[in-house]
């Protein structure tokens, strides 16, 4: 039987009230549709809740900025907590993606933890959908990849969990969005994942690779997002710049450059459990590569990234 998003919301906010109740909820509001979709569901429900911004310094360009005004047009009461450089020091020295994932995921629950003991919440709602704990693994399943809001949360977190759209699939959560109300730069918004930059910087994660892959992801986005608008080609379900760890032999001018290389990835899917990579038409890719190699002095080399998920994942890491 087809998803139904009208039967859907009733349902899901009757649960949400009968689990939190009159009990104060934390959510994290990162911007993306998930935890948007999860926030609105616990305000029509009557939740007495508080929406909370962490920056952990591996957010897109102007992600802050956007959250917040987002927030506003909504109602949502969003609190602001900037903890860019606990984040990034966290990380220094590591390079697996398992750990850069559980290291970032508990540091982000702990960051709630500290919200809600000075507001007084007991539950933490989470815009958890069903890839999230699939590919997290657990029951018999393999872990693809740890999701921060999955396997990354610390066994004494200490709050209740809310997971409203938890066996909802992402194509379903835009339908929610969508029939909730919700403005189109919300309910269609690309994926983004928990960690953030941080998983698209292939290996060790430093100020100076967040500043490069930033400013790559804020191309790709843009060039992209314009090329559909125009007609040029299909708008990608999910598109990005992902930093390599190695540098590459390049000329500039007379001289020799050793810079880095970006890989750019635009990939079709439905939920995410499979995709297929998108087909950028030639001069599209070359406006990215110009852009980049031009506007990003540390760069020297771009590459797209032509593999469909499996046997790859979306995400580099």
């Amino acid at each position: 039987m087809p998803f139904n998003p009208e039967k859907f919301i009733p349902s899901a906010e009757a649960e949400i009230r009968s689990l939190v109740g009159k009990q104060k909820a934390i959510i994290a509001l990162s911007g993306g549709v998930d935890s948007f979709v999860a926030a609105t569901l616990c305000a029509k429900a009557g939740v007495n809740l508080q929406a909370v911004f962490v920056d952990t310094g591996f957010m897109r360009k102007g992600e802050a900025e956007k959250v917040k005004a987002a927030a506003e047009t909504e109602g949502i009461n969003l609190r602001m907590v900037d903890a860019q450089r606990i984040f990034i020091d966290s990380l220094k020295g590591v390079e697996e993606p398992e750990k850069k994932r559980k290291i970032v995921g508990e540091l982000f629950v702990r960051a709630f933890e500290k919200e809600a003991k000075s507001s007084g919440a007991t539950f933490l709602v989470q815009g958890t959908i069903a890839p999230d704990w699939i590919e997290s693994g657990g029951l018999g399943r393999d872990t693809i990849k740890s999701h921060h809001n999955v396997a990354g949360l610390p066994k004494d977190i200490g709050l209740k969990l809310c997971e409203p759209i938890r066996e909802l699939y992402k194509h379903e959560v835009r339908m929610v969005g969508r029939t909730l109300g919700l403005p189109s730069y919300i309910y269609e918004r690309q994926p983004f994942p928990g960690p953030g930059l941080s998983v698209r910087i292939v290996g060790e994660v430093s100020e100076e690779k967040l500043n490069i892959v930033r400013e790559a992801c804020d191309i790709v986005e843009h060039e992209l997002e314009k090329a559909s608008a125009e007609g040029k080609m299909e708008k990608p379900w999910q598109y990005f710049a992902a930093l390599l760890p190695s540098k590459t032999v390049g000329v500039k001018g007379d001289e020799r450059s050793y810079k880095y290389t970006i890989v750019v990835r635009a990939v079709k899917s439905l939920d995410g459990m499979t995709a297929n990579f998108s087909h950028v038409p030639p001069e599209v890719l070359q406006t990215i590569s110009t852009r980049m190699c031009n506007e990003i002095r540390e760069v020297g080399r771009v590459v797209y990234d032509i593999t469909n998920k499996p046997p790859s994942t979306i995400e580099l890491e």
